[in-house]
C-alpha cells in the first residue's frame, strides 16, 4: 500500500507541476508519465484517466482529512473548502475550469452533496425538497467559489465566506420581508 500512495503522490506532484506550465486539456497520460519518470501501465493501474487522478487529489487532501464532527455547521465545512482551495489556489483553480465528462467540479458537488444533505436534514423534511436543496445551493455556493478562485481570491477565505454569510442572510431577510 505504501508503494502504491508512493506512486499516485509522484503521479499527483507531476499532474500539478504541468498544470502549472499548460491548460490540463494539454496534457497527456504520456506528459505525466514522463514528468515523474513512469510508464504509462504504472498510471492506468491506479488511475482511469487524468481526471480520476484530479478528484483523487481532492480526496486525499481534503475528503480523506475531513472530520464531520469537528464542524459545528455548514458554514464551517464551506471555510473549510475555501481554505484548502486557497492554500493550493494554482491547482484547484485550474481544476475548477476543467470541462467535460468526470470533471472536478461535478465530482466535487457529488462529494459535498451528502455532507450538504446532513446539515439541512432538518430543515425540510420532504426528501424532495431536501435533494432540490442540496443541489441548488452546492451550484450557487461552488459557483461563487470558482469565481472567486479564477478572480484570483482578492480576499481572505474568511472575508470571503463572511460575504456569503451576509449576502444569504440578506436574501433570507427579503424574503420573509416579501412573504409578509
Amino acid at each position: 500500500m505504501a508503494d502504491s500512495n508512493i506512486t499516485k503522490n509522484a503521479l499527483a506532484t507531476a499532474l500539478k507541476n504541468l498544470m502549472k506550465e499548460k491548460p490540463f486539456e494539454k496534457i497527456s497520460i504520456s506528459d505525466i508519465c514522463d514528468a515523474c519518470g513512469m510508464n504509462r501501465k504504472s498510471f492506468y493501474y491506479h488511475f482511469k484517466d487524468k481526471y480520476d487522478l484530479v478528484n483523487w487529489i481532492f480526496y486525499v487532501d481534503f475528503v480523506g482529512k475531513m472530520n464531520l464532527a469537528s464542524y459545528k455547521n455548514g458554514w464551517d465545512l464551506i471555510e473549510d473548502i475555501c481554505n484548502k482551495f486557497y492554500d493550493d489556489k494554482e491547482f484547484y483553480g485550474e481544476a475548477l475550469k476543467i470541462k467535460g465528462q468526470n470533471n472536478f467540479h461535478d465530482y466535487v458537488l457529488e462529494t459535498i452533496a451528502p455532507i450538504s444533505e446532513f446539515f439541512i436534514q432538518d430543515l425540510y423534511k420532504e426528501e424532495k425538497l431536501q435533494d432540490f436543496f442540496v443541489t441548488f445551493f452546492g451550484d450557487a455556493f461552488l459557483q461563487a467559489i470558482m469565481r472567486w478562485l479564477t478572480e484570483g481570491m482578492q480576499i481572505t477565505p474568511d472575508e470571503f465566506v463572511s460575504r456569503l454569510k451576509i449576502i444569504s442572510l440578506g436574501l433570507a431577510v427579503k424574503i420573509i420581508e416579501d412573504e409578509k
